[in-house]
């Protein structure tokens, strides 16, 4: 018969157990029983970081004694994951740690009470999230929704069309994603303005803000509109009833990977074949991911919280979230990525780890990491920086179990280039110690982000340029230049024109701050023909 993810498959904890699973270490059935009396916590994105983090540490949680309840999943993008993937394994799953030293360990996760579903033309499912919503035991609504999840307008400022016909309507049938969040919360209001906290853990700079904005301007929407009460708006700006704390998460979790589904094949698990949702989510019964984490929260939960620093979650003030955010976005984690994103595509690499072991892609991100990130970070005390980088390149991006590739982390480098690099040159310019001449590895990047753009690889091998919304406005620039083009670094910079005083892009005028000429002089470098970018990476190295 084999294991079968299911309350009932699970009665045979001699099977699971004798495969190499940790099972939950608590009575499940009375810990549903708890939570949906007095539910604390809900989290609104039942993705694959959810179940790989959150859900782990509330498990710990409850097996240490430090909670007696679970957690409430709610998704409101694809409802497909809660029926195909949640609710037939009666809301189990797998997390499977992928571990540097080679081991992999196998646990089943049971921390997960109830899964709800965000609809609300099914009067059953809304109906039921609207009585957690006014319990009185609930004290946070955390989110893994996306960046884009929080936006409620486009680049030009323009509402979408959902949301302004939510803010229109009222709270009382919304169809937006965020709008059937924010009358969820203006249930709770209405049933005694309870206070509770909007936990962001999307991996975003200052996410809390990001959060309150988008509800805020469906509250102050309503009651412009007349269609809520007044005193709704003055609930969501009082941060002794709703607060909107910040935090910064970090924990890779790729898409469920094939060599792990057979390894859990192999163990007799059933119900492993893959299932592509209509609006093309790849759901699994199973999420894998590396053993480093990090979820770092400014401790401000007006109804009181859970123990989560029982569970290794750091909880701190805001100001230090953002210093731990801008070490992790700036300096020791992002930009390594990045670098290794955009070489890693040039040099024909399709897996992150494999680039690591490559010795001038490997001394290029410690160079980075360490000489040129470091001077510019500010300790935020509650995680040492050089411990953080150590572990990045030690440990986590040589990882061989983590299918994490180039080309997933080149997705958007327009958008990537300013924070992760632009804050670190701005920061030398701004320096009475420092100075941006000795900044020799980022200019590097810079440069062979421009080679990038070409689609062309050191090889001479044409290449797919990952998804980036400024591909189109970037083409007709980068389509004056091509691979063996002998080209001088003046006028090469003068085909560039703009670009490398773009401010949006680069976080700062390359111009200005004396760097477009080094900038122009790589690129022009890895233009010489094949095997030219990498002789500039070791010249630069040398």
């Amino acid at each position: 018969m084999g294991l079968v993810l299911s309350e009932e498959g699970l009665k045979d904890r001699q099977a699971w157990e004798a495969a190499g699973y940790r099972l939950p270490g608590f009575d499940r059935a009375q810990m549903i029983a708890r939570t949906k009396a007095a539910p604390r916590w809900i989290h609104f994105g039942a993705g694959n970081i959810f179940r790989a983090f959150q859900a782990n540490v509330v498990q710990h949680l409850i097996e240490q004694g430090d909670m007696d309840t679970g957690l409430i999943v709610a998704e409101g993008f694809d409802y497909e994951i809660i029926e195909k993937s949640y609710r037939p394994q009666d809301n189990y799953s797998i997390l499977v740690t992928l571990k540097a030293d080679g081991n992999v360990e196998k646990t089943v996760i049971g921390s997960i009470a109830e899964s709800c579903i965000l609809d609300s033309d099914r009067p059953a499912e809304y109906d039921r999230l609207k009585e957690i919503f006014a319990n009185d035991a609930l004290q946070m609504v955390s989110f893994t929704i996306t960046e884009k999840g929080y936006q409620v307008a486009d680049a030009k400022g323009v509402m979408f069309p959902a949301v302004a016909a939510d803010i229109q309507a009222g709270p009382a049938c919304p169809g937006s994603y965020l709008g059937k969040v924010v009358s969820l919360l203006y249930h709770r209001f209405v049933s005694g303005a309870k206070p509770i906290a909007f936990v962001s853990m999307d991996n975003c700079s200052h996410n809390g803000e990001k959060l309150y904005a988008a509800v805020h301007t469906f509250a102050k929407g309503w009651v412009d509109n007349g269609v809520a009460d007044a005193g709704f708006l003055a609930y969501v700006e009082d941060e002794k009833k709703v607060s909107f704390p910040w935090s910064m998460i970090d924990k890779i979790t790729p898409r469920p990977d094939a060599s792990v589904e057979e390894l859990l094949r192999k163990d007799g698990l059933q119900g492993l074949d893959p299932i592509i949702t209509s609006k093309n989510t790849y759901v699994a019964p199973f999420v894998n991911a590396e053993e480093s984490e990090y979820l770092v929260i400014e401790d401000h939960f007006p109804n009181g919280r859970p123990a989560l620093e029982k569970g290794g979650l750091i909880l701190t003030d805001r100001d230090t979230v953002n210093r731990v955010e801008r070490m992790k976005v700036c300096t020791c984690l992002n930009p390594l990525h990045t670098a290794l994103a955009v070489f890693g595509c040039l040099l024909g690499y399709t897996k992150i780890s494999e680039e690591m072991k490559d010795a001038d892609l490997k001394e290029l991100v410690r160079r980075i990491g360490y000489i040129e990130g470091l001077p510019v970070v500010t300790d935020p005390g509650v995680i040492a920086p050089k411990e953080f980088i150590d572990t990045v390149v030690d440990v986590r991006i040589p990882n061989p179990f983590m299918p994490d590739t180039p080309q997933r982390i080149a997705t958007d480098t327009s958008q990537k280039l300013a924070i992760r690099f632009g804050e670190t040159i701005k920061a030398y310019a701004a320096s009475a110690e420092l100075n941006v001449a000795d900044l020799h590895c980022i200019p590097l990047v810079l440069g062979g982000w421009l080679r990038y753009l070409l689609a062309v690889d050191d090889n001479g091998n044409a290449f797919e340029l990952s998804p980036d919304p400024m591909i189109e406005q970037l083409r007709p620039i980068m389509s004056a230049f091509s691979l063996g083009q002998q080209i001088t670094a003046s006028d090469a910079k003068a085909a560039l024109g703009d670009l490398l005083k773009n401010e949006k892009i680069f976080g700062t005028d390359l111009e200005q701050a004396g760097l477009a000429d080094t900038v122009a002089e790589h690129f022009t470098a890895m233009l010489a023909g094949s095997g030219a970018v990498r002789a500039q990476i070791r010249k630069v190295l040398a």
